[in-house]
């Protein structure tokens, strides 16, 4: 039985996409983990085509981790995830997210765009849930020397330059990612004791 790691983004130009594509790496250089690639609908005047289909209500119940990630917006996370959320009220009755690992990961036009405030709004319907929480230890080197995106809060990419991932952020989105499926997939191994 493969553990199944849902990484959810919402993405307006396509770094957060970029970064969710990072964590997928991440999560399936794990022996037995599968990643779900998700995004959420669009309910504004900015509607495109999906690279990736909708997370259905059944994928999250059923999912093993959860990876979320937004661009950000005014230092918070933009409004069709938020909204995304604001439907999960089932799941949240019937406690069906409790004790499962998760992980955020953002991106920002600036160093100080506001990526650690979008990062800790992410993670508040997360704990209402009773997911735990992940982020990035100082075990990875990486995390005190990155002059780019990454945060102990999470991965996250600074896309001012409208440049690619740089090598930093790539590897700590990589790492988050991995990380979360090590997880997962313990914790899915004790569900069946």
């Amino acid at each position: 039985m493969s553990t199944q790691v849902v990484v959810l983004y919402h993405s307006r130009h396509g770094s957060t996409r970029t970064l969710a594509r990072h964590i997928a790496r991440g999560v399936e250089s794990v022996n037995g983990c599968e990643a779900l690639l998700r995004t959420v609908a669009e309910f504004d005047d900015h509607q495109h085509e999906a690279l990736d289909p909708v997370l259905t209500m059944a994928e999250l119940k059923s999912c093993d981790g959860l990876a979320m990630g937004s661009p950000v917006w005014f230092g918070n996370m933009s409004a069709p995830l938020k909204h995304f959320w604001d439907q999960t009220t089932s799941l949240w009755v019937g406690g069906d997210l409790i004790d499962k690992p998760a992980c955020v990961f953002t991106s920002s036009s600036s160093l100080h765009g506001g990526q650690e405030t979008t990062q800790n709004t992410m993670m508040l319907p997360l704990l209402h849930h009773g997911m735990m929480i992940l982020g990035i230890p100082y075990s990875e080197p990486v995390l005190h020397s990155t002059r780019h995106g990454g945060t102990p809060y999470g991965a996250s990419h600074v896309s001012g330059h409208n440049e690619g991932l740089s090598p930093d952020e790539i590897t700590l989105t990589q790492r988050l990612g991995r990380r979360l499926a090590l997880v997962a997939s313990q914790m899915q191994g004790l569900s069946t004791i």
